[in-house]
């Protein structure tokens, strides 16, 4: 339904809450390519320049990522998760690795003793279509995969500060997971989360921490990306 107001400054607003829903509700992942200009504004029923200048202001607030000749891709899902992404775009990859491990151990304690049968369900399905990623050798796959599980791990914690600060740490994690693992997947580099999941389902909190403590990657001693 085509969006309408009598002053173009709310047209505006409108659009921006509606591009940020769409981004927000995970109608468009991270990562993935936004419909053109042409497209939003056909299925939107404003002027181009409104699209436009939604887009920017999204960008500004580090939600899009605007690449010349390629399109806009989102880059974030809130703006506090965007300003993440650029704080810690230079991070040292120990640094993240070492908040990565604090974050995933004490969600994986906390979820081992308030996990649902729900809860359980989700990390068995995660846990397969993991496996199952690191099977094709794909590595953006995997990665997609992996993040997946561990974020619903944090969120089986059911602590929602904890978990929204994960979230919005989701893109910078995921960069330096993507950075570490290199071009392709190595055997000899595989990690087995069976016994995280197992420890949750068990109960066994300290266990649980401990396994999804150690599964942070060693860094590779270069230059981060960024």
């Amino acid at each position: 339904m085509p969006l309408t107001s009598p002053r173009r400054s709310a047209l505006a607003d409108q659009v921006i809450d509606e591009l940020r829903d769409q981004i927000t509700s995970g109608e468009w992942p991270v990562g993935s390519r936004i419909p053109t200009e042409p497209e939003l504004v056909e299925q939107l029923g404003v002027a181009r320049n409104t699209v436009r200048e939604a887009i920017r202001a999204l960008a500004h607030n580090g939600l899009l990522d605007i690449r010349q000749g390629s399109g806009t891709y989102v880059l974030a899902t809130s703006e506090l998760a965007g300003v993440m992404h650029r704080r810690f775009a230079h991070a040292d990859p120990q640094h993240v690795a070492e908040l990565r491990s604090t974050l995933e151990a004490e969600g994986a304690r906390l979820a081992a003793r308030r996990r649902t049968e729900q809860d359980l369900r989700q990390l068995e399905t995660l846990l397969e279509r993991r496996e199952a990623a690191w099977a094709t050798g794909e590595v953006e796959r995997f990665v997609e995969a992996d993040a997946t599980l561990h974020l619903a791990v944090v969120k089986a914690s059911h602590n929602e500060v904890l978990t929204a600060l994960y979230a919005d740490l989701g893109a910078v994690l995921r960069d330096f997971l993507r950075w570490d693992v290199g071009e392709k997947l190595h055997p000899e580099e595989h990690l087995d989360h069976h016994r995280m999941v197992a420890a949750i389902r068990d109960g066994d909190a300290d266990a649980a921490a401990r396994e999804a403590g150690s599964y942070a990657l060693p860094c590779r001693g270069v230059t981060p990306p960024g």
